[in-house]
């Protein structure tokens, strides 16, 4: 990952905007909730005061509000449309680049090179572990920067409305955290052998169409290599797969909190209806991207695998020109 990010210091502008234009678009995305909260209390004021014989419901100052709203949704879309637009591109010229790269150290490399590794292997390198990277990347890099922009963002907001509330929210985080690294400690190892193994069956697949009449040993080796990746590849899939269950589960405790700490404070009257509302959104805002980071820690996993196979490649010892 060092040499990665070191690799993608040449985009740095592109990031830089990547970055500005995903926090502008996660930051307008958070107001929403605290303004769409104030609806809500104005409704629930308007019935109370139709009750207590008032003029009932300002249609009106709602109207307002829930304009602002829809502006700050449509910012939030357009930076969004933004930074997802020079992401992919940054994404791209990585892809292209490395593939230029590949294909001119291959000119470079000793003969012995090719004699002990297939084809197959090399080409795994220059289509599955290049597209792997830039895949990942491509939807993680935004995906982490949009994630922590939003657990800071709708922290602040959270700590605004009620400090107890959000002591009751926080309780999951460090859970949370703990069963992330549990599983993810597990899983890297699996994900490193996934793509080791894809590459091994790429070249006994590019050997038996390169013609060799030993049926039954390459059926034999085949079959063994195919199971390892089959185990590889089952395992890593399975034990990222239980990241999301596992946070939507500690969330759901921690909204069950809110929902009954947010009651008792409305009747004691420490805290506004809409503000509850404004709250549980907050709540769930706040806990997906805990499970979104999780999913990147995913991806992650395998970006940090195919990169190594890449700059591994690149680094082989070149023959004297």
């Amino acid at each position: 990952m060092k040499k990665l990010f070191t690799y993608l210091s040449e985009y740095k502008i592109g990031i830089f905007f990547v970055m500005i234009f995903a926090i502008g678009s996660t930051v307008f995305n958070i107001i929403g909730p605290k303004v769409l909260g104030k609806a809500t209390t104005e409704i629930f004021k308007g019935l109370v005061g139709k009750v207590s014989g008032g003029s009932g419901i300002d249609f009106t100052k709602i109207g307002k509000i829930l304009l602002t709203l829809l502006c700050l949704y449509v910012i939030s879309a357009c930076f969004s449309f933004i930074q997802g637009y020079i992401m992919t591109g940054v994404s791209q010229k990585l892809t292209y680049r490395m593939r230029k790269e590949i294909s001119e150290k291959i000119n470079r490399m000793p003969m012995n090179y090719f004699d002990t590794t297939t084809h197959g292997e090399v080409l795994s390198r220059v289509t599955n572990d290049v597209d792997t990277l830039s895949q990942s990347l491509n939807q993680s890099a935004t995906q982490m920067i949009t994630s922590v922009t939003t657990i800071i963002g709708v922290l602040i907001m959270m700590i605004s409305i009620s400090p107890l509330m959000t002591v009751i929210a926080l309780l999951i985080l460090p859970v949370s955290m703990v069963l992330i690294s549990v599983i993810v400690k597990h899983s890297q190892k699996y994900f490193k052998s996934q793509q080791e193994y894809l590459g091994h069956i790429n070249g006994q697949v590019e050997e038996i169409y390169g013609g060799f009449n030993k049926e039954e040993d390459v059926i034999r080796e085949f079959d063994e290599t195919n199971d390892i990746l089959f185990r590889s590849a089952w395992k890593s899939q399975f034990l990222s797969g239980m990241m999301m269950p596992i946070m939507q589960f500690v969330g759901n405790l921690g909204y069950v909190g809110v929902s009954i700490l947010g009651g008792y404070l409305a009747i004691k009257q420490t805290i506004e209806v809409g503000d509850i509302q404004s709250f549980i959104q907050y709540v769930r805002s706040f806990t997906q991207p805990i499970q979104q980071v999780a999913q990147v820690a995913n991806m992650l996993q395998s970006t940090a695998a195919a990169s190594e196979r890449v700059f591994e490649f690149l680094d082989e010892k070149e023959e004297d020109q």
